[in-house]
């Protein structure tokens, strides 16, 4: 398993940037594809992007455009820059790992590894 960290959520006004953070620990060798999630109340999980095995960014509808998907050089932590926030952007944020299919070469669609979570607030 791997054990994973957000920070970085808050409060902010529309307009405004938050950076996120996501500290994967434990056995990260295994799970070495990493993803972001949000979930607003009343409403279901949904994809924000994804940093493949090989170093490749995927953003959904949701994330592309504002958000920014990055890495440390340490490929200890994977970051989410958001900016120009807005008021329907307020949800629990959430990293997520998986692993490489070693047979087709790619990530695993099954995120079976989440952190808990960190909220995002954004006012009008």
């Amino acid at each position: 398993q791997v054990q994973l960290v957000e920070s970085g959520g808050g409060s902010v006004q529309a307009g405004g940037s938050l950076r996120l953070s996501c500290a994967a620990s434990g056995e990260a060798y295994n799970r070495p594809c990493l993803g972001w999630f949000r979930q607003a109340p009343g409403k279901e999980r949904e994809g924000v992007g994804a940093l493949g095995n090989r170093g490749t960014i995927y953003y959904t509808t949701s994330g592309k455009g504002r958000f920014t998907i990055s890495q440390d050089n340490a490929k200890t932590t994977m970051y989410l820059e958001m900016e120009r926030l807005k008021p329907e952007d307020t949800a629990v944020y959430f990293c997520a790992a998986t692993g490489v299919d070693e047979v087709v070469g790619s990530c695993d669609t099954l995120f079976g590894d989440w952190g808990q979570g960190t909220q995002v607030t954004v006012s009008s």
